[in-house]
């Protein structure tokens, strides 16, 4: 049977990129479609992330021209990550692989083709990966090194250079269903539904056009929301840390008594202020890292949805076919 494929595309505040990118994800679609590979019920689906600028009206008006264009658009703005899972969610029971990838053009479309390949071999998970970071700055690529370190380290199952361009079956799309946290990181959590999978790897391009939406600030947020959702290791750290100070402390509390007793208590002046500033220091650090695991549970315990749609184009489509009937009837 000819697998329906769904190319997911996150977008927000696109209006730039968009019209230069929609159509290579289209002519990538009619090649799979010619040469039998998928089938022509499958879509490129785009979805709005709350965009601020003309996205989603771009969105709409491609929807009409093309059946294969399809979108969605969410209630307001909630981040890559949650508008990647809900085009996922959304796309799972209407076709039997989706293929997720951003819409800057920065990641190769070709290589879907070794994707739907792999597919057909029996993998239900395969991860694009990039060959290098050569085009990367030198903070960048060094930064995202020591990022994919960190994680590994402290526990968590990720692919080296894996962002979110991934082809996932409907069967591992109904498995990763069933993670409900609210604090998601798709690359962490994908690893965790296992399955077969495998590789491809890609030459990663510059941006098409507009300005890449992943600031350093929101980089770091994603960095930090990747560790503290996977992994608990920093808490065991804090602790650790904490054995390691207490020790300290019983050594300087030792050195205080000697010092009085040998009349040298003014001598240890400078010491006493430095260890305070240290161990002060520690502890704030150590109360705010389990404050941002508390602020976690506590943003899980509200069970909030993770994301609301406000409009599906497809939905736009019925109502105006409605319409239409409901015209033709009355000039009968």
């Amino acid at each position: 049977m000819t697998p329906i494929l769904y190319i997911v595309i996150p977008c927000y505040n696109e209006q730039q990129v968009l019209p230069e990118t929609a159509p290579m994800f289209l002519s990538k679609l009619t090649e799979l479609i010619d040469s039998g590979e998928i089938s022509n019920d499958s879509r490129v689906m785009f979805v709005n992330d709350g965009s601020r600028d003309n996205t989603w009206e771009i969105i709409s008006a491609l929807s009409k021209e093309n059946e294969h264009y399809v979108g969605l658009s969410l209630s307001r703005n909630r981040g890559h990550q949650n508008a990647l899972l809900c085009g996922l969610m959304e796309a799972k029971d209407m076709c039997d692989i989706t293929v997720s990838i951003d819409c800057d053009g920065q990641d190769d479309i070709n290589a879907i083709n070794e994707m739907v390949k792999e597919y057909k071999g029996g993998c239900d998970i395969v991860y694009g990966v990039r060959n290098s970071r050569k085009k990367d700055s030198f903070f960048k690529r060094n930064t995202a090194q020591l990022f994919y370190k960190l994680l590994s380290w402290m526990g968590a199952n990720v692919v080296y250079n894996h962002a979110d361009y991934r082809l996932m079956s409907s069967k591992a799309l109904n498995e990763l269903a069933k993670f409900k946290e609210v604090n998601i990181y798709l690359r962490g959590m994908v690893p965790l539904i296992g399955f077969k999978s495998t590789s491809v790897y890609y030459e990663r391009n510059e941006r098409i056009a507009g300005e890449s939406h992943y600031p350093l600030s929101k980089m770091l947020k994603l960095a930090f929301d990747g560790i503290t959702s996977l992994s608990i290791k920093p808490m065991h750290i804090i602790t650790t840390v904490g054995i390691v100070i207490m020790f300290l402390s019983l050594a300087g509390i030792v050195w205080s008594v000697v010092a009085y007793f040998l009349q040298q208590s003014v001598a240890g002046w400078a010491s006493t202020i430095a260890l305070i500033c240290f161990f002060g220091g520690a502890q704030l650090l150590s109360i705010g890292i389990i404050g941002e695991y508390i602020g976690k549970i506590y943003m899980e315990t509200k069970n909030r949805p993770r994301y609301i749609v406000g409009e599906r184009t497809w939905e736009a489509d019925e109502k105006n076919a409605d319409n239409s009937t409901e015209v033709s009837g009355n000039e009968e």
